[in-house]
């Protein structure tokens, strides 16, 4: 990076790991016109746990707190505004099994607050209302409902949640689910799009160094700066010299805590989702989710629609999308949890095709008690699958964004990633990395990565899905599109 001298007073921020948390932190802090150096060890960038979905209003998770609930809505909205290309607009439906102990209306004080709280959003600033009218956050079909809409026609452009909810009725076996049955404006997230986004604008930011195929080995402090020593993809070694260092190594993070002697306790969870192939359907399909409790053979299913019949799985139980002993924290001698040997190979050395095989298999099967005609899909390809950080010792918590150790060293530990922006934000604001910008809009402080287009992006998209070896379906724009928000 060649840096003029008005360029050299400037403080450069070295950026560690090119997941959802560091690639934000890069865009944010490059559109700025800061210093950026974002160092990340493979070959592009958001390469890490299955993302699929934006939390807004996190009406997936019974057990988590309403304030967790309130500030996902918010950074969700937030994400939308930056990353709007990355979207796949679609409800959420959520549904309770027959065999729940719970039911659903349980769930209606908190989607009304919920929805308040959106409608505040948007009478606050017009630009929030990328989730639907508020009006239309939330909407309860009992089985009447369902009953008539399973003799509809789904047109081929869903225009409201009547026509998005056209398939989900025809399949779903109404004698297994409970209702209300309640369709959210939670919408579907592209793990591809979202990292074709934050390469593309990276290139673009004339004082941003985006070091893909990197590791960094050495991390000291001399005179006040970080001196980094990293290893490129031919085992080269190379250092550089930064004024603030941001961790941002996911599941790793504890690592670079203990190079740098800065200690902090967390939990890693091992998570995987799984990719099917439903042939016989061409509808376009909400997101559906049966709740059930965690961990539990019942555990939450959870259906997520991609383009031509491609769907990614959850099943809440440890034979699918949790694992034994999956979950594990850090201890009094290091900052960096440890998996068990058979799960860090999977994240090392990849799956076995007999592993994929089965796990996926029960995924299908997991579904199918919901959606008997869903058990006819195939496997599809090799799972999303990573490790998941947790700050803390709470494994129910879903918003986290942001702390700061020692000097001049953050470290970025967000569990959804819609909390990417806000850490971004925080990192500005506690090192006063920038003049006060607040008054911007995020529009505003981002002209890059929104003057991007959706073709450009869904291209670059469908080729690092190719790439990674998934179906490049997984990267095409499904559903309605967010429309452009002005500056």
């Amino acid at each position: 990076m060649q840096n003029n001298s008005s360029d050299c007073q400037k403080p450069r921020i070295a950026i560690i790991g090119g997941g959802v948390a560091g690639a934000t932190a890069a865009v944010h802090l490059g559109e700025l016109g800061l210093n950026v150096v974002l160092m990340e060890r493979g070959p592009s960038l958001v390469n890490g746990p299955p993302i699929c979905h934006l939390h807004a209003g996190g009406n997936l998770y019974r057990e988590i707190s309403q304030q967790q609930c309130l500030e996902l809505l918010r950074q969700s909205i937030e994400t939308i505004r930056l990353y709007q290309h990355t979207v796949n607009k679609r409800p959420t439906v959520i549904a309770t099994p027959i065999d729940e102990l719970g039911h659903p209306e349980v769930l209606l004080p908190r989607l009304q607050i919920i929805q308040q709280a959106y409608r505040q959003l948007v009478l606050e600033d017009a630009r929030n209302e990328v989730l639907g009218a508020p009006d239309e956050y939330y909407r309860l079909y009992q089985r009447d409902d369902l009953e008539r809409l399973r003799q509809h026609t789904q047109p081929e452009f869903p225009s409201d949640t009547d026509e998005w909810l056209i398939p989900f009725a025809k399949h779903v076996d109404f004698e297994r689910i409970q209702y209300p049955v309640i369709a959210v404006q939670e919408y579907g997230w592209s793990v591809f799009r979202l990292a074709a986004t934050a390469m593309l604008t990276l290139k673009q930011l004339p004082h941003c160094q985006l070091l893909t195929n990197s590791t960094l080995v050495d991390a000291k402090q001399h005179d006040g700066q970080w001196h980094l020593t990293y290893h490129d993809e031919r085992a080269q070694s190379h250092t550089l010299v930064a004024d603030y260092l941001v961790n941002a190594c996911g599941y790793e993070t504890g690592k670079l805590d203990d190079l740098t002697h800065n200690p902090c306790r967390r939990m890693v969870e091992f998570k995987a989702a799984y990719i099917a192939r439903w042939s016989d359907e061409n509808s376009l399909w909400p997101e559906v989710i049966f709740h059930g409790p965690r961990g539990t053979p019942q555990g939450m299913a959870q259906l997520t629609p991609y383009a031509d019949g491609v769907f990614q799985l959850h099943g809440m139980t440890k034979d699918i999308t949790l694992f034994q002993n999956g979950l594990t924290g850090s201890s009094a001698h290091s900052s960096q949890p440890l998996l068990p040997d058979s799960l860090q190979k999977k994240l090392t050395k990849g799956w076995s095709e007999a592993a994929v095989e089965e796990r996926t298999r029960r995924a299908i099967d997991h579904v199918g008690r919901f959606i008997p005609d869903y058990s006819h899909a195939l496997p599809a390809g090799k799972p999303l699958f990573g490790a998941q950080q947790i700050p803390g010792q709470d494994e129910t918590l879903r918003a986290a964004d942001v702390s700061f150790s020692g000097s001049h060293y953050a470290r970025i530990e967000i569990v959804k990633g819609s909390s990417a922006l806000e850490a971004a934000r925080k990192l500005v604001a506690y090192w006063r990395l920038a003049q006060d910008s607040s008054l911007k809009s995020i529009e505003q402080q981002h002209p890059v990565s929104l003057s991007l287009s959706g073709s450009m992006i869904e291209q670059v998209a469908i080729d690092l899905a190719q790439a990674r070896g998934y179906p490049i379906e997984l990267a095409k724009v499904v559903g309605c599109q967010i429309p452009s928000l002005s500056f």
